[in-house]
């Protein structure tokens, strides 16, 4: 019969094994956005959002499909055409003037 393995045996702290470096690789998870975009305009997001990310720091996703996360005055630049196009199809009584 023999006993079960020990489970600190490659522990590099453990002085009894010599010692030794150990390595914790880490995914690095990078948001794709375009460069510079966040510059030229401000987008359409929900109010809620806004206020999510700016507790949690998580990105957000405006109507056109960016993501990125808010951190500045969005009275400072012109709104995004796309999202301008967008939340005016979807407001009631939007483009459906006849």
């Amino acid at each position: 019969m023999s006993l079960p393995a020990d489970p600190f045996e490659n522990d590099p702290r453990n002085p009894r094994t010599g010692g030794g470096t150990a390595t914790i690789e880490r995914e690095e998870q990078l948001q794709e956005v375009e460069p510079g975009d966040r510059e030229r305009f401000a987008h359409y997001v929900r109010k809620e959002k806004i206020m999510e990310s700016a507790l949690t720091g998580e990105p957000v996703i405006a109507l056109c499909g960016k993501v990125w996360t808010p951190g500045r005055d969005p009275q400072k630049f012109p709104v995004c055409p796309e999202c301008k196009e967008i939340y005016e199809g979807i407001r009631p009584g939007g483009d459906d003037k006849k």
